[in-house]
């Protein structure tokens, strides 16, 4: 995709959604990590019902622990993969309170070295919570920046790191959440909305739907 193509596309999704958001519910950076450590595998919405009864009880290191492996799983049994996931928060929480005084590290090395956080769930909340121009790649944005020729990449990395390069710099703290939403409500998997896509015409998909 052209430069100018490349800008536009940015252009059209920005006056479209001028400050796009997580669909996550958090009120702090220790809670978005939580969210999305839990959201692996599982959808926004039923992440959300579980922490809006997780989080009033427990939204801290401390609070996680005093529950306990066994507790947090009382919450979270609705999600996927629960009896995983309460490990890997309960052993992440215990780095959390021990060496970071239990706030969340804005450094990328510290996250990647919690338990059950790599290097999407990173990305997640260096860009959500602290503002960094990273870029999250998860099927969705895999999907949009293959299909629109955007950033095509056989894989996960390959497309992040070309996204990196190709989004302009004024997009690049947005742009992660505009891509997800558009691959999630517009460029779906089975049916794309091509009718309906306001960035249609610059977008290289050659089998675009019609109605």
């Amino acid at each position: 995709m052209k430069p100018e193509n490349r800008r536009e596309l940015f252009a059209r999704l920005a006056e479209l959604n001028p400050n796009p958001k997580t669909e996550l519910v958090y009120s702090s950076p220790f809670e978005l990590l939580i969210a999305v450590m839990l959201s692996a595998q599982s959808t926004d919405v039923g992440v959300n019902k579980a922490t809006k009864k997780l989080f009033p009880i427990a939204n801290t290191p401390a609070a996680i622990l005093k529950l306990g492996e066994a507790g947090l799983k009382k919450y979270i049994s609705t999600i996927g993969l629960f009896n995983s996931k309460a490990k890997h928060v309960i052993a992440a929480c215990e780095i959390l309170q021990q060496d970071y005084d239990g706030e969340v590290p804005d450094d990328r090395e510290a996250l990647e070295s919690l338990p059950g956080v790599g290097r999407k769930t990173a990305n997640v909340v260096l860009n959500t919570a602290f503002g960094h121009p990273t870029m999250a790649v998860d099927t969705h944005i895999f999907r949009v920046g293959n299909r629109t020729g955007l950033a095509k990449g056989s894989t996960v990395r390959a497309v992040e790191d070309k996204l990196l390069k190709a989004v302009p710099p004024e997009y690049r703290v947005n742009a992660h959440h505009w891509l997800i939403l558009h691959g999630r409500y517009v460029c779906k998997a089975r049916k794309p909305d091509c009718p309906n896509c306001v960035i249609r015409d610059l977008c290289q998909f050659k089998d675009k739907t019609m109605a």
